[in-house]
């Protein structure tokens, strides 16, 4: 449902993203985890359609994002590390202007948000002014827009910045539940437990490049160490000192491939030969030229502008 096909970023002489290939299927969490300027939210970035790759291609169920930004722009929901919302109008008129511009019906709508109130606990304060709200209850709210319109792609930047435990997980819960539905869910963050916790997947990004994709098992194999933490273990990728030469580019391939209880003999043989050639990190789900049988929410007509900018969705900048 969503692809990356050897896509590049820069700004001006820095590469933020390099050669990315990746794909994340129905019913996947990936965590995507780096350290500050690895890349992370430049991708995201490119996904959702707030800025252009330099080459290669960013894919929704099939729809490129750069040529079909509006076609994407309805399967994906997106809530950002930094949202807008406007402040002059209570939660209740945010949401229901979100649910018109996302086109839909008004007995749906209602419903709808019925429906987020109840999950996300909402209901003490949808009827206030949202520049009264705590950064959690805006952070609450965001996430209920973005869900409105149940959407097959979740794309989600530090999802818990400022949340209390109990916010922390109703979050947590909803983001499981839209998996097990069979969305496809793209979260950025730098808290490690919480990939460990509720990810499928886990992808490293440094310095623009991949450095590992697949489970926290198979990285413990690849790097043939007794780590019991992924701190440690993503200390040691982002430091680059732990690994053969040749291994510091993707191991997607090699990942992909190791047993569940391969020996470290076995783990030393994928990664002698992980860097030769490209890397694969596609995964089962779809090629570039894939369609998956994903489609927005009912037949609501394609979301006007004004409606992706108040709910962070995605739309190309010229």
């Amino acid at each position: 449902m969503i692809h990356f096909h050897n896509v590049t970023r820069s700004y001006g002489r820095k590469v933020a993203v390099a050669d990315l290939s990746l794909s994340i299927g129905p019913g996947e969490l990936f965590a995507l985890l780096g350290p500050n300027g690895a890349g992370k939210t430049t991708t995201i970035k490119m996904l959702v359609g707030l800025l252009r790759p330099d080459s290669g291609t960013v894919r929704v169920c099939g729809y490129d994002v750069a040529q079909s930004p509006r076609e994407a722009a309805r399967l994906i929901g997106y809530v950002p590390d930094q949202p807008f919302l406007y402040d002059k109008l209570t939660g209740r008129e945010f949401l229901e202007f979100v649910g018109q511009m996302r086109g839909l019906p008004s007995t749906l709508l209602a419903e709808r948000i019925a429906d987020q109130v109840s999950k996300l606990e909402l209901g003490t304060f949808l009827d206030e002014l949202i520049e009264t709200y705590s950064h959690g209850m805006r952070q609450r709210l965001v996430f209920a827009a973005a869900f409105l319109h149940q959407p097959p792609v979740l794309v989600i930047d530090e999802p818990l910045v400022g949340l209390d435990p109990r916010s922390s997980r109703l979050v947590k819960d909803l983001l499981r539940a839209r998996t097990a539905a069979g969305a496809s869910v793209l979260m950025s963050t730098h808290l490690l437990w919480l990939a460990e916790e509720i990810a499928t997947r886990i992808g490293i990004v440094d310095q623009g490049r991949i450095k590992f994709l697949g489970t926290k098992d198979q990285l413990q194999q690849l790097l043939a160490l007794p780590h019991t933490s992924l701190e440690q273990l993503f200390l040691e990728l982002t430091e680059g000192n732990h690994q053969p030469a040749d291994t510091q580019k993707h191991h997607c391939a090699a990942a992909d491939a190791a047993p569940p209880g391969g020996t470290e003999g076995r783990a030393a043989e994928l990664l002698g030969t992980a860097g030769q050639g490209e890397a694969d990190c596609r995964g089962p789900y779809e090629t570039p030229g894939d369609k998956p049988a994903c489609k927005p929410d009912g037949d609501a007509p394609l979301p006007h502008r004004s409606a992706e900018a108040a709910t962070g969705s995605s739309a190309p900048d010229h």
